[in-house]
Order: C-alpha cells, then structure tokens, then sequence
C-alpha cells in the first residue's frame, strides 16, 4: 500500500503542478507534427523519413507504458518522477542540438520513452487524494494530458515562427527542467508496497485483465475513444489545407484551441464519477461521440459545424476517458501504476490505429471517408457502453 513520509493534504496548487506536468511531458511527443515539412527541408529528407520522428515518438512511448510505467508500483515514488523528467530534459536537449536525422531520432526516443511519467503521475495524484475527491483530482490531472496534447501543436507553430524549429526543443527542455524542480520540491515521499521481482511485475499486467472484468473492458472503450480522437487530428490538416479553405499551418494549429475548449469542460466527469453516474456518463459520452461525427462531416462546406463537432468530440471523449481511469483507479490500490500502464497502452494502441487507419481513408475517399471511419468507431463504443451496462445489471 501507499506510505507517505508526512500526512499532508493533496492542495489544489499540487494538482495543478501535477496536471501540468502531464501537460507539459505528453506535448513533447506531439510538437514535430506540425514542423515536419521544415525540418525535411533543414535536414534535406523526404517528408516519408521526415515521418519516422513521429513513428519514433508513438513507439518510444509504447514501450515506456509497458517497461517503466509498473516501476511506480515498485520505487519510491517522487524520486522515480523526477529522474524520469530529467531523463526526458535530456531527450529534448538532444533534439534541440541536433543536426542530423539519427541523433533527432534518438533524442525523440529517450524522450517519447520517460514522457509515460505522465502516467506514473496520474495514480500518484490518485493514491494521495481523499475517497471522495478522487474523481475530480484524476480529471484534472487528465485534462492536462489532454490539452498537452491538443495545445503542442499550436505552441510549436508559434516557436517556430520565432525561430527555427530547435527553439521548440530549446524551450521546451528549459520549461521542463523548471517543472522537475517543482516536482522536486512539492511531491511527497511515497514508498510502495509491491514486493516482487521487475520481470513478475511487468507480467503480472496480464493477470490485472484476468482478475478484472471491469479493466478489460474499459480498456477497449479507451483503445475505441482515442481512435476517433487520432482519426479527427492527423487528417484534420488536410481537410483545411486544401479546398474551399487553404487555410496556413499556424492557422490550422489554433483549432487545437477548439480541442482544448473542450477537454477543459469535461472536467466535471470526474466528480460525477465520484457520485456513482459513471455509466450514465459513460453512455452520454459514447452517444456524442457518434453524434459529433454527424456535424465533423459538414466540415468540408460548413467551418462552424466542424468547430463544434470537434468541441463535441474532445469534450466527449475526455468525459468518458476521466470515467474510465477513475474507475480502473479504484479496483486495487496496490496495483494502480499497473492499471494505467495496460489501460493507457492500449489507449495508445488505439491512437496509433486510428492514425494508420485516418490516412489511408483520406488518401482514398476523402474527408467524407475520415467521417465514415470516424462514425463506425462511434457506433462500435456505444455498442460496447450498452454491453457493458447490460452486464453490469446482470
């Protein structure tokens, strides 16, 4: 179990700390999105191996979800965040010294790799708020994952155009550096309780689904979710770049903002959570969702219906996301680094398909295919929702 140096309360400027950070170490994995035609330009590739960087960044993280995240159900808990941030400080230093291909892509590695500190952040927050908090602190903490992730693109656009693309790495790596700092000096000490071998813990994820009906399936919900959600963003900027819009790509990066609109109100999930309307909430979501798809596909004549289909969009899936991990959260207290670990790797997994999946629909049907794929994504997580609460009453 949880052991804390002192009993202190969890403050609201710890979880915003805490939701910063998240934030901010889960953007470092998003901000060569917008930049990869400059740096195939600077560094004189073609934009198909320019696109490694970003395949580096899912990969690295992947694995980090799998190898490093369980270790918080081991080590001591602040010292292992702030060695991870540091570890990722160093990434981006590389990244923003780099002047090749090989040494961009390992810096996007050790840096994609140790950013999962989100994830060790995120049970932490939950192992030191009170029962009847613990929803609301867990969405908070996801909103700023969320909004890193939205937010990187438009930060980076922004640098950039200040500099070159090294100064997006160059701040970054101050600002994280400054964070760990923090992190150093207002996280409690909090040693676990798991007594088991690395190797026995890494496995022991998949004894988690076993045990856990209700793991196994908001993992699938979480994997559906989050593919709607990279389906929408990695072919959004081809829709707006070509016609009627021809929209710049600083342009196309403030509909990140749209996003961000959105996951903030969402915040409100975890505390609904916390009164026992996790399913309700959960088949609202899922409904909007499927709905949202519906105004996405006017997108291409209609610039206010696509605003607010992905308001709607990323409003929904951060409801049922923050539902999901508050759930999970409270199925072992032993074991909660685990539990995001599986549950946030195949979230992740979902994302990764779900961009596949976008581009390809995109290359060959267009805009209106994106939306078919999006709205069948849709329809397969409202059918899962209403599954899973016909079991439940079962």
């Amino acid at each position: 179990m949880d052991t804390p140096s002192h009993a202190s309360p969890l403050s609201r400027l710890l979880v915003f700390l805490m939701a910063a950070t998240t934030g901010l170490v889960v953007a470092s994995n998003y901000y060569a999105q917008p930049l990869l035609h400059t740096i195939a330009e600077q560094l004189d590739l073609s934009y198909a191996r320019a696109g490694i960087i970003v395949t580096t960044a899912q990969a690295s993280y992947a694995v980090g979800l799998i190898l490093l995240v369980p270790l918080g159900d081991l080590l001591e808990r602040r010292r292992l965040i702030v060695t991870m941030m540091l570890i990722a400080t160093a990434g981006l230093l590389i990244s923003a010294t780099a002047r090749s291909l090989p040494w961009l892509l390992a810096g996007t590695a050790i840096t994609g790799a140790f950013s999962v500190v989100a994830q060790v952040l995120v049970p932490f927050a939950a192992s030191l708020s009170p029962v009847a908090r613990r929803g609301q602190v867990v969405g908070t903490v996801m909103s700023g994952l969320l909004l890193g992730i939205l937010l990187a693109r438009t930060v980076a656009g922004l640098l950039s155009s200040l500099g070159d693309w090294h100064t997006v790495y160059w701040v970054a790596a101050g600002l994280m550096l400054l964070n760990t700092l923090a992190l150093w000096r207002m996280l409690p000490r909090v040693r676990q309780g798991a007594q088991m071998h690395y190797l026995r813990l890494i496995g022991s994820i998949a004894g988690l689904f076993r045990t856990y009906p209700v793991f196994r399936q908001r993992a699938l919900l979480g994997c559906l979710i989050f593919a709607m959600f990279s389906v929408l963003w990695t072919s959004l900027a081809f829709l707006l770049s070509a016609e009627p819009w021809h929209f710049s790509d600083a342009t196309i990066g403030l509909f990140g903002l749209a996003g961000a609109a959105g996951a903030l109100a969402a915040r409100g999930a975890g505390t609904l959570a916390d009164r026992g309307h996790g399913q309700r909430m959960t088949l609202l979501g899922t409904l909007a969702l499927l709905v949202s798809w519906g105004l996405l596909g006017l997108g291409g004549i209609n610039l206010i219906a696509l605003v607010v289909g992905i308001v709607l969009l990323d409003l929904a899936l951060q409801a049922v996301h923050i539902t999901n991990m508050n759930l999970i959260l409270t199925l072992d207290a032993s074991a909660r680094n685990r539990l995001n670990s599986g549950y946030m790797f195949l979230y992740f997994l979902g994302g990764a398909s779900g961009s596949l999946a976008s581009a390809a629909a995109y290359e060959h049907y267009g805009w209106n295919g994106v939306c078919l794929l999006g709205a069948a994504l849709g329809s397969a997580a409202l059918l899962h929702a209403l599954l899973m609460r016909h079991n439940e009453k079962n």
